[in-house]
């Protein structure tokens, strides 16, 4: 990496939200109230016991913290870092009652696995060998969480990823900003030091015959996400300087900007959380102006409103109400022709006569992403009409017996978190499918909650 490269990302690319300090954290476990009923509880996807863990913190069992976390959550170290917690946990913080600020979960549970990886201590052991072998498919957030409870119970679990890094959108998809890639590959390194078998550089249906899964394993778990990025379907699409937001925000990641050139005006189409990664990282390599254009208003974007809030500080400007009609150019980008935009009889029409050109040199698109069917055609699997794997709900077994399926393919498209818990309930319905008399181990009660049912430790026993 070149010094001016070096430079951009010493300067622009410091976590928005820094790490606290132990009497920082000290503090602030302090405020909590340890409901026993605890909303913040229920509004976590994967169930930690945030009193538990908090209560900890203040009582300096740091470790002890760091295990309940990672007991209900493999990826609590990332997910300290990336999950929404305005809309889950905190969001939901009986101090909003008071108008007062809420808890903040995130970063104390950050303190907590930080101190866990950074005195690299593993808190978990493998389970006794049962002798039954797993196949996961994707080495993302779900394919990782369902590896380690699965190890945990003594599975052997082989993992194929695609890539030559594991870790899916964690590692290649979240803006650096946000959590840096070294921070999902540390916490990887934890995980698959429990034991499980990880391929890089293999894509199941390619270089391994999806059916060998099925008959060279007792059970499979598919933690594949989504596939590419929607086409925009306009003329101009295939120019030099039109980029798909996740292949952009993993330039970024991987500090590779050469690839992406330099750019005077970007505009990006779309208006999710992801629109506002791919904006607010192209100010901040440097791009003097970014336009986020969206086919619909304000109201109806996607993307979380303290999302919103960041992009505006950054300096993104917003175009509502227009749709990409040409991208204009000969061999690359120059520019792009909008065309306004309304609702019409509850149908989302163009305004006659109102397209403009306007100016640009770069077009990041980010309007979702398609579902990967070759996989599932392979295994044989019932889709939903549009695209995700069919799953039952408890369980999140596919339409095969021995297939299990969980995160974005089967969701479309939601948060780490998510995954982290499917992959946590697709290793529970697995053991239960593989060992119906098997009893799980002492202590794994708080994942097996997603199932059985929320099950939080009295307050007595939270130190």
């Amino acid at each position: 990496m070149d010094s001016a490269t070096a430079k951009i990302y010493r300067e622009n690319f410091k976590e928005i939200s820094p790490a606290l300090t132990p009497e920082e954290a000290r503090i602030e476990a302090h405020r909590c109230l340890y409901c026993y009923d605890a909303p913040c509880v229920t509004a976590c996807p994967t169930k930690i016991d945030i009193p538990r863990f908090i209560k900890q913190i203040s009582s300096s069992n740091i470790l002890g913290s760091a295990k309940t976390i990672l007991e209900a959550n493999a990826l609590g170290h990332s997910c300290a870092r990336a999950c929404p917690v305005e809309v889950l946990c905190e969001g939901a913080c009986v101090y909003h009652q008071w108008q007062e600020r809420p808890i903040d979960i995130a970063k104390l549970q950050r303190h907590a696995t930080q101190t866990l990886q950074d005195n690299g201590i593993q808190p978990f052991k493998p389970g006794p060998d049962n002798g039954f072998k797993v196949a996961v498919i994707g080495a993302g957030p779900a394919g990782a969480a369902c590896a380690t409870y699965l190890r945990r119970l003594g599975y052997r679990v082989t993992l194929f990823e695609k890539n030559k890094l594991p870790g899916g959108l964690n590692t290649f998809g979240i803006a650096e900003y946000k959590m840096q890639q070294k921070v999902s590959l540390e916490e990887l390194e934890r995980i698959f030091a429990l034991g499980a078998e990880l391929k890089l550089g293999v894509e199941v249906g390619k270089d391994i015959p999806a059916e060998d899964l099925l008959s060279g394993f007792d059970a499979v778990f598919i933690g594949i996400g989504l596939a590419g990025t929607h086409k925009l379907g306009v003329p101009g699409e295939d120019l030099a300087g039109v980029w798909d937001a996740l292949s952009f925000i993993r330039h970024v990641k991987d500090r590779n900007l050469k690839p992406l050139g330099r750019s005077r005006t970007t505009v990006v189409v779309g208006a999710g959380n992801t629109a506002i990664d791919a904006s607010t990282q192209s100010k901040r390599i440097g791009t003097e102006r970014v336009v986020m254009a969206y086919r619909r208003g304000r109201a109806d974007m996607s993307a979380y409103g303290f999302e919103l809030e960041l992009a505006q500080t950054d300096g993104v400007e917003f175009l509502w109400n227009v749709k990409v009609a040409t991208i204009l150019g000969t061999r690359k980008v120059e520019g792009i022709r909008l065309v306004g935009t309304k609702i019409s009889q509850g149908k989302l029409v163009e305004i006659p006569r109102s397209g403009w050109n306007l100016p640009c040199d770069r077009v990041i698109k980010a309007i979702g992403q398609t579902k990967h069917y070759s996989l599932s055609k392979a295994l044989g699997l019932k889709l939903a009409s549009d695209g995700r794997i069919q799953v039952a709900p408890k369980t999140l077994q596919t339409s095969h017996p021995k297939v299990f399926a969980g995160g974005d393919a089967i969701n479309g498209g939601k948060e780490v978190v998510h995954a982290a818990a499917d992959g946590k309930r697709a290793a529970h319905a697995i053991h239960r499918r593989l060992q119906p008399d098997a009893e799980l181990p002492p202590g794994d009660e708080y994942w097996v909650s997603t199932i059985e049912g929320r099950r939080v430790a009295p307050l007595q026993d939270r130190a």
